[in-house]
């Protein structure tokens, strides 16, 4: 007894340590400003097929590029075999061809969904407990209830929705009523005024479900979580286009494998207008989103590198802050040539010059904010800050309302090749800054720093970004369709036409939320329906609940849950006593299958309906067989552990990355002495196509040296693994011994299969 209540005094002091270990923050999430931005967006990820977008705010639909902030008030369509891919904080959302997608809500705490039609995958890794997910249908509103795999088709005529739960738990409610929908159960919603339900046993994937679960298993095994929060969205990408290494002072640095002469960060994309953040940079890498909206980059012998946000703590304390989300991490240059001269006055500016902050520079938001609110985002995405300098800028910049910051010298303000430029047309209209530089004189560099902002007025291009008039689009239904909430949602955004009419009295600072709801229209949401008050309701037809109460009655034998009707005459398949089917009611949808969803959706072919029945076959006949086999047959056998072999083979591991790092980081200082060496060699050379001759000629030199390097650890790899595999013991049943194990293990005649 006594010693019991040691350790349990002892487990005790080790929490309590580890609690103190946490780092605490002296605000929460909850301690920010009503007129402050969402501390969140969703990132366009992912597209495939033809996928057109139409900005809050506009009517205008054009081509989605990727890494495209998505918030509040955007709509996404995607046409026959078209596909997307949204992220936000630790959820997923994926769309199915000929789907309407919008976002009715999102801020720091609410994720409210609009679908019109099509299909969409919802994945969901993390919710905290005042966070929710909301998807709402033309005929009910779904609640996501617990982390889990979500997925929401409408049909095309709006009039049913069918709702598949894996690995979680939701609830539907309409028409009055509210229905749970458990892990591994389908459910078919059809009616408006009155929802008929009908809930079954979770049936089979088809494409759309292997291809999300792909994108899942991608997004689990990245190993740059290791490295930054989990809370940065795009972290996963980062994996295939650069390496980590450990820089004394910053910690673990990620650094991009990237070829192209001069790079430098928020240079390869273009600016675009989102509300309420103002201008946002749209990055063209195809990693382009976390490095440029979360922490903070540096140059290390002289490559530029990115320091992330540090990772998610494991016992989250209440004064946690989530990293939060800047429309980008840069100063402006002032003066009279750059940045706020543009419409404060006087000349008119030259153009718009920025570079990237680093790990000691507080971020100045251009947009409308709090102090708690600039605390929250330069706390939370950078180490290497004080609160103290924190509240000194911001009463410099936002209480002193300075212009120009000549005080403050910058990390990255002098660096070589660390400043963009580009003319106020190219800004203002969304084309790409780094085939419309120019030049900017370090005296300008040297006058000052514009913190907040330029000032330019956005047009109708700068919302729309770099996407094309797009091909497709949705009909009118898509826009018009009402779909049914169950949280009301915030009023729609604010028509651009206006909020220009009020950026341009603002002399081209975003207005702020507060002002954005003076100009709202009175009506809330015309095409969202409030459900009316609901009462729980048990599906009619719950094939699990029928499944329990045949559990329970005596002298009685279940059959397998996925029972091959064509099996049924074989004995070996065949139990004792078969209970008969449940019934279905007439007046009800039937039972929900992959066909039930084709044929409310014509445009699938049959030759998928074949398939799709085949897949059913073989799945139940497998099912059939394990669940037919002896408890003993199904054991698995695990080989013994080793922990001295497997901190060994870690140990070899970790040392073979750091010397991979050392190589690269060799070859990566060869590359900037050879980049230096063609910039200085461009510019004694009159003859612009040798210059670019031998430009192209050090780009493929650099990737092939690259490429070999990548061969090279790939076999390093091969063989530390093999080498590694013949040091593994072999699995042996824990019950025999081993030479019982090896008899056991030939095979005999009277196992050979039936000659067919």
């Amino acid at each position: 007894m006594f010693s019991r209540l040691t350790k349990s005094l002892g487990f005790l002091a080790i929490v309590l340590a580890a609690t103190l270990a946490i780092p605490q923050l002296t605000f929460a999430q909850d301690d920010r400003d009503d007129d402050d931005p969402p501390s969140r967006a969703a990132r366009l990820s992912y597209t495939g097929g033809a996928v057109s977008f139409e900005p809050a705010g506009t009517d205008d639909w054009v081509t989605i590029v990727n890494n495209r902030p998505i918030t509040t008030g955007d709509k996404l369509w995607t046409d026959r075999d078209g596909r997307a891919e949204l992220r936000f904080s630790s959820t997923a959302v994926r769309l199915g061809g000929e789907t309407g997608f919008s976002f009715l809500n999102l801020d720091d705490r609410s994720a409210q969904i609009r679908i019109t039609e099509g299909t969409v995958n919802i994945r969901v890794k993390r919710l905290d407990e005042d966070e929710s997910i909301e998807v709402d249908t033309p005929n009910l509103a779904f609640t996501v209830l617990r982390p889990g795999t979500y997925r929401v088709t409408v049909n095309e005529a709006g009039d049913t929705t069918f709702v598949k739960v894996r690995g979680g738990d939701g609830e539907v409610t309409g028409g009055g009523s509210s229905y749970a929908v458990h892990s591994n159960q389908t459910g078919t919603f059809s009616g408006t005024d009155y929802l008929n339900a009908d809930v079954q046993n979770y049936y089979d994937d088809d494409d759309f479900d292997h291809w999300c679960g792909d994108r899942d298993r991608r997004w689990d095994r990245s190993t740059s979580s290791r490295y930054v929060s989990d809370d940065v969205v795009g972290y996963e990408d980062l994996d295939e286009y650069g390496g980590w290494r450990p820089v004394p002072e910053y910690g673990t640095v990620w650094f991009p494998h990237t070829t192209v002469v001069g790079w430098a960060p928020y240079r390869y994309g273009h600016w675009a207008y989102i509300a309420p953040w103002g201008w946002t940079w749209v990055d063209d890498a195809p990693w382009g989103f976390a490095p440029f909206h979360y922490g903070r980059w540096v140059v290390v012998r002289g490559v530029w590198g990115w320091v992330p946000v540090p990772p998610r703590p494991r016992y989250v304390t209440a004064g946690y802050v989530r990293p939060v989300y800047a429309p980008a991490m840069v100063a402006w240059v002032g003066g009279a040539h750059w940045g706020v001269g543009v419409a404060v006055g006087g000349a008119p500016a030259v153009g718009v010059a920025w570079f990237p902050l680093g790990p000691r520079d507080v971020y100045c938001p251009s947009y409308h904010v709090g102090p708690r609110y600039v605390e929250r985002v330069n706390v939370s995405n950078t180490t290497i800050i004080n609160r103290t300098q924190v509240t000194n800028v911001y009463n410099n910049v936002y209480v002193n309302k300075s212009v120009n910051v000549t005080n403050i010298t910058y990390q990255n303000q002098h660096v070589n090749n660390a400043v963009s430029a580009t003319s106020q047309a190219n800004f203002s209209s969304a084309q790409p800054v780094h085939s419309h530089m120019m030049r900017v004189d370090e005296r300008d560099i040297s006058a000052g720093v514009a913190p907040t902002g330029p000032s330019v007025v956005p047009q109708q291009r700068s919302v729309l970004g770099a996407g094309a008039e797009a091909r497709v689009r949705p009909t009118r239904q898509f826009s018009a369709r009402p779909v049914v909430a169950k949280t009301a949602p915030p009023p729609p955004p604010v028509p651009f036409t206006r909020q220009q009419q009020a950026i341009q009295a603002n002399g081209g600072r975003p207005i702020s939320v507060a002002q954005g709801r003076q100009m709202e229209p009175q009506n809330n949401r015309p095409n969202v329906r409030i459900a009316p008050p609901a009462r729980e309701v048990a599906p009619q037809n719950d094939r699990r609940n029928a499944v329990e109460d045949r559990r329970n009655q005596p002298n009685q034998t279940n059959p397998p849950a996925n029972v091959n009707p064509g099996n049924q005459g074989n004995p070996s398949n065949r139990p004792n006593q078969v209970n008969p089917p449940v019934q279905n009611n007439p007046n009800r949808p039937a039972t929900i299958t992959n066909d039930t969803i084709r044929q409310d959706n014509p445009r699938q072919s049959n030759g998928d309906r074949n398939n799709d029945r085949n897949n059913d076959r073989n799945n139940d006949r497998n099912n059939s067989r394990n669940n037919d086999r002896p408890p003993a047959a199904r054991q698995q056998v695990t080989p013994p552990v080793n922990p001295q072999l497997d901190q060994k083979h870690q140990q070899e591991l970790e040392n073979l990355r750091q010397q991979q790092d050392r190589e690269r980081q060799k070859v990566e200082q060869q590359q900037v002495q050879q980049q230096q060496k063609v910039q200085e060699q461009q510019n004694r050379q009159r003859d612009q196509q040798n210059a670019e001759r031998a430009q192209q000629q050090t780009q493929e030199r650099q990737q092939k040296q690259l490429q070999q390097l990548e061969q090279k650890h790939e076999v390093q790899q091969q063989k530390l693994e093999q080498k590694q595999q013949k040091e593994e013991p072999k699995p042996r049943s824990e019950n025999k011994p081993a030479k019982e194990q090896k008899n056991n293990d030939k095979p005999k005649n009277n196992d050979k299969p039936p000659h067919r």
